[in-house]
């Protein structure tokens, strides 16, 4: 059974910093990309990050500042956040991609399995 489990959410200031785990099992983790995304109250979901065959690509709100990487021998893709803004605050998820070109990784719909979602609250 394909499975995704998010944590390392929580509060932190303006400024701070947080990590961000995705544990995968049920399938290997270099055999599909893995992306990120988040969702604040009233706003659609939008993709954060993406990791694939050792690419990497990153939604502009967050480039310069966070940084996604993949453990193979944990199953396990990171997030990690620094320079955190209050517009940052969200439930983020992860979630295994379909087959799909590189270009397309910010639309949800082609993402076929996605974990629970992990709150980050950025505030002072």
């Amino acid at each position: 059974e394909v499975q995704l489990q998010a944590s390392g959410g929580g509060l932190v200031q303006p400024g701070g910093s947080l990590r961000l785990s995705c544990a995968a099992s049920g399938f290997a983790l270099d055999d599909y990309g893995i992306g990120w995304f988040r969702q604040a109250p009233g706003k659609e979901r939008e993709g954060v990050s993406f990791i694939n065959v050792g690419r990497k690509f990153y939604a502009d709100a967050v480039k310069g500042r966070f940084t996604i990487s993949r453990d193979n021998a944990k199953n396990t893709v990171y997030l990690q956040m620094n320079s955190l803004k209050p517009e940052d605050t969200a439930v983020y998820y992860c979630a295994r991609a379909a087959r799909l070109p590189f270009s397309l990784w910010r639309a949800p719909p082609n993402y076929a399995y996605w974990g629970q979602g992990t709150q980050v609250t950025v505030s002072s």
